[in-house]
């Protein structure tokens, strides 16, 4: 769209990281999935955006497409450069709910009870055999089970 209709689209990624079947893996997200943010004047191009290659439709409220504030936008983009993914810092604190991507526990949903960083390591409770059993695993093979924006917001605020 950008580059047909000669429109200043903006579109916030994060760099996340994900459990897989093959581990944890860094992966670029849309930080809103399904939306882009688009300057322009409304009633100059609303055809051309409307029907433009991947568009599905345009946010509206009855017949009132809403804009954005330039003001939330431009703060929107101070935290994501243009063009450029933001990576999501992972904290991991006690008390967080973790999923483990790799070892002999990998799949296994934990619950951090500390964080020891000068040896890379979380130690979390696990339920083996219908029992809680702390267990220490490296640092780099959980991820902390937050995936949702309301969730995200605190950290992407700081």
């Amino acid at each position: 769209m950008r580059k047909n209709l000669n429109l200043e689209v903006f579109h916030p990624r994060l760099q996340v990281e994900r459990v897989t079947h093959r581990g944890v893996m860094r992966m670029v997200e849309p930080l809103f999935p399904g939306y882009v943010f688009v300057r322009c004047v409304l009633g100059e191009c609303l055809n051309e955006i409307q029907y433009a290659n991947g568009i599905q439709s345009l946010v509206h409220f009855g017949d009132r497409i809403p804009s954005v504030p330039d003001s939330i936008v431009q703060e929107l983009q101070e935290c994501f450069a243009l063009e450029e993914t933001m990576t999501l810092g992972d904290n991991i604190s006690p008390g967080d709910e973790i999923d483990i991507g790799e070892g002999a526990f990998a799949g296994m949903r934990a619950q951090v009870l500390r964080v020891m960083p000068a040896r890379n390591r979380v130690e979390v409770l696990l339920d083996i055999l219908g029992r809680p059993t702390p267990v220490e695993v490296d640092r780099c093979s959980v991820v902390t089970v937050k995936y949702n924006l309301v969730e995200l917001a605190p950290i992407l605020a700081a």
